[in-house]
């Protein structure tokens, strides 16, 4: 398509092979963490425009590339009359983290995309809706049947993950201090509480895999106007 791509990985120089069956192994903003810093070093690249960097997360890396949508994190990150990213496209994120102000994200098109069997569609439509209503370029799009990881084509024959963790059923919150809380019991949360299930399965769904990737290369085509 004529751009560049920079892919981020957030595990292996820190000694994680994946965080499937324990998540505690890496800090939920540690990606986002990750991804204004590839934007720092980006931004100084010669081929590089800096208003033309859009930021795509699939699964626990859509979660990172929502929370860095955030003009809370933004303006963290990034000075006022500095560049910004461009674009936040999530695939099939996890929406059981409800962090501060975080209907109020950047003003840039932000797009999620997840399948209707997808154990965290409901929290991210609702979450999708909250922003949307507070005047935001935001979209939701749902493939019917589809799951978790439905454009990975390695998964045509569907696979359970049974040891890994899951926070499907997890209300969490942001709270003074920038702690995380089960919302339930209003005590810190850990991946040991009972709200915290295993088992997870993942497959390949042809009609969603090919939607996303055309709604993807349309976006590219129109926020980044490769020549």
């Amino acid at each position: 398509m004529g751009v560049a791509t920079f892919a981020i990985d957030s595990f292996s120089g820190r000694g994680v092979v994946n965080t499937d069956n324990d998540e505690s192994q890496l800090g939920r903003l540690m990606q986002t963490e990750d991804a204004y810093r590839a934007f720092e070093l980006l931004s100084k690249h010669p081929r590089i425009d800096a208003d033309r960097i859009m930021l795509m997360g699939f699964s626990r890396g859509a979660q990172a590339t929502l929370v860095a949508s955030l003009k809370r994190v933004q303006s963290a990150h990034v000075a006022p009359e500095r560049s910004e990213f461009a674009a936040y496209v999530a695939l099939y994120p996890n929406c059981s983290w409800t962090y501060r102000d975080d209907a109020d994200v950047a003003d840039k098109p932000v797009r999620v995309f997840q399948g209707s069997a997808d154990d965290y569609v409901a929290a991210c439509r609702e979450y999708v809706e909250r922003v949307r209503a507070n005047g935001k370029d935001i979209q939701f799009t749902e493939y019917p049947g589809a799951g978790h990881l439905f454009d990975w084509r390695a998964l045509k024959q569907p696979m359970l993950l049974e040891q890994a963790q899951s926070t499907r059923n997890c209300q969490l919150e942001e709270i003074d201090g920038g702690q995380i809380i089960n919302a339930k019991t209003k005590q810190p949360f850990s991946y040991s509480d009972p709200c915290v299930e295993r088992g997870y399965t993942l497959a390949y769904n042809e009609k969603a895999s090919s939607g996303v990737r055309n709604a993807v290369r349309a976006l590219v085509i129109e926020v980044l106007k490769p020549h």
